[in-house]
Protein backbone atom coordinates (compact mmCIF):
# COMPACT_ATOMS: atom_id res chain seq x y z
CA UNK A 1 0.00 0.00 0.00
CA UNK A 2 1.10 3.35 -0.65
CA UNK A 3 0.86 5.95 2.13
CA UNK A 4 2.46 8.94 0.39
CA UNK A 5 0.88 11.60 -0.27
CA UNK A 6 -2.42 10.68 1.58
CA UNK A 7 -4.76 13.73 2.41
CA UNK A 8 -6.79 14.51 5.95
CA UNK A 9 -8.31 17.64 7.33
CA UNK A 10 -7.88 19.93 10.41
CA UNK A 11 -10.41 19.09 12.79
CA UNK A 12 -12.74 22.21 13.99
CA UNK A 13 -10.54 22.54 17.90
CA UNK A 14 -7.31 22.51 14.94
CA UNK A 15 -6.92 18.68 15.86
CA UNK A 16 -5.06 16.70 12.97
CA UNK A 17 -6.58 13.26 12.51
CA UNK A 18 -4.06 11.14 10.27
CA UNK A 19 -6.21 8.39 8.56
CA UNK A 20 -6.41 4.40 9.40
CA UNK A 21 -3.77 3.52 7.13
CA UNK A 22 -0.95 5.74 8.89
CA UNK A 23 -1.68 4.47 12.28
CA UNK A 24 -1.83 0.98 11.60
CA UNK A 25 1.78 1.34 9.80
CA UNK A 26 2.79 3.68 12.78
CA UNK A 27 1.45 1.38 15.60
CA UNK A 28 -0.19 4.62 16.62
CA UNK A 29 -3.12 4.20 19.29
CA UNK A 30 -5.39 5.92 21.20
CA UNK A 31 -3.46 8.21 23.74
CA UNK A 32 -0.21 7.11 22.13
CA UNK A 33 2.29 10.06 22.94
CA UNK A 34 3.64 11.54 20.00
CA UNK A 35 6.78 14.22 19.06
CA UNK A 36 5.64 16.89 16.88
CA UNK A 37 8.47 18.76 14.53
CA UNK A 38 8.36 21.48 12.20
CA UNK A 39 11.45 20.54 9.69
CA UNK A 40 11.68 22.75 6.37
CA UNK A 41 8.00 24.29 6.55
CA UNK A 42 7.12 20.12 7.00
CA UNK A 43 5.16 18.85 9.88
CA UNK A 44 7.20 15.43 11.19
CA UNK A 45 4.76 13.17 13.52
CA UNK A 46 7.07 10.69 15.79
CA UNK A 47 5.38 8.22 17.33
CA UNK A 48 7.20 8.37 20.97
CA UNK A 49 7.32 5.12 23.59
CA UNK A 50 6.82 5.04 26.87
CA UNK A 51 9.53 3.32 29.30
CA UNK A 52 6.92 0.48 29.68
CA UNK A 53 6.92 -0.24 26.20
CA UNK A 54 10.41 -0.31 25.80
CA UNK A 55 11.01 -2.05 28.96
CA UNK A 56 9.06 -5.07 27.39
CA UNK A 57 11.14 -5.42 24.45
CA UNK A 58 13.63 -8.17 24.69
CA UNK A 59 17.06 -7.09 25.08
CA UNK A 60 18.79 -6.33 21.98
CA UNK A 61 22.31 -6.66 24.05
CA UNK A 62 23.61 -9.17 26.87
CA UNK A 63 25.51 -8.61 29.06
CA UNK A 64 26.59 -11.14 32.35
CA UNK A 65 26.33 -9.06 35.86
CA UNK A 66 29.85 -9.74 36.47
CA UNK A 67 30.77 -7.79 33.43
CA UNK A 68 28.71 -5.22 33.86
CA UNK A 69 29.51 -4.97 37.57
CA UNK A 70 33.24 -4.35 36.23
CA UNK A 71 31.98 -1.99 34.20
CA UNK A 72 30.68 0.18 36.81
CA UNK A 73 33.18 0.23 38.88
CA UNK A 74 35.29 1.23 36.31
CA UNK A 75 32.96 4.33 35.44
CA UNK A 76 32.60 5.34 38.82
CA UNK A 77 36.67 5.52 39.17
CA UNK A 78 36.35 7.30 36.09
CA UNK A 79 33.92 10.06 38.06
CA UNK A 80 35.55 10.38 40.93
CA UNK A 81 38.55 11.49 38.88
Amino acid sequence: MNLENIKSKIGSKGEIFPPKEIREELGLTKGQPILLTIHDNKLIIRKLHTIESILEQPAKVKIEPSTFKQFRKSLSAELEK
